[in-house]
């Protein structure tokens, strides 16, 4: 079973300007479990939309009764991918986000779209949905409902973490273009991207190897 998330979020502030706090949205006042971000991947591609990858830290409180299930030197943060597609001319962006270690105890998936209000085009809506899954046996449920209470905590942190950055960039000068977001970002990326990478694929194959030998386990 999989519990799942919908919702929708409005934010006072046209498409452009929430297209240029997102990347810069970290850190702010309510983003304190957000450690890292690093740059994976990123390109313009020739119908310029924007393609991202980042890889994110953020820590992972686990509640008390869970932490009797995990030996005292697991690790207590969370690593996030993150994939992204600008598309400027329909003013859409969609987000898609995922865990990939912790994985035998919750998974945790994000789908964002972020477009223009239909009510009022000064304004960005968000639509949010997210799937939260457990294979540990026996605690599953357990686990999806504090996974969902802890989701919905976020996102109310996400929101005001946005206004925070939105409110800060009021009265600055006009949001940069695509193609200069990307050139600057691409300087950044030359020195994260083969660490993240690296990073990114060792946690991912150790993922994949505890799922494969949970799967056996319980065959």
């Amino acid at each position: 079973m999989v519990k799942y998330f919908l919702g929708q979020s409005v934010l006072r502030s046209s498409w452009d300007q929430v297209f240029a706090a997102f990347w810069q949205r970290y850190p702010n006042p309510y983003s304190k479990h957000v450690l890292t971000e690093d740059i994976v991947h990123r390109e313009v591609t020739p119908d310029q939309k924007l393609l991202s990858r980042r890889l994110l830290t953020k820590t992972n409180r686990m509640p008390r009764w869970a932490e009797r299930l995990f030996p005292a030197n697991v690790a207590h943060s969370v690593y996030i991918l993150e994939d992204s597609v600008v598309d400027p001319q329909n003013q859409t962006m969609t987000t898609f986000t995922w865990n990939i270690n912790h994985a035998r105890l919750m998974v945790v998936e994000e789908r964002c779209v972020y477009c223009v209000n239909s009510d009022n085009s000064g304004w960005t809506e968000i639509r949010r949905e997210a799937w939260v899954s457990s294979s540990l046996f026996g605690v599953s449920r357990a686990v999806q409902e504090f996974g969902l209470a802890r989701f919905k905590s976020n996102v109310t942190k996400t929101m005001k973490g946005f206004e925070y950055i939105l409110a800060k960039l009021q009265g600055e000068a006009p949001s940069k273009t695509l193609v200069e977001t990307a050139k600057e970002a691409k300087e950044k990326a030359k020195e994260t991207a083969l660490a993240a990478t690296e990073k990114a694929k060792d946690l991912a194959s150790k993922a994949a190897s505890k799922q494969q030998q949970q799967r056996q386990h319980f065959v």
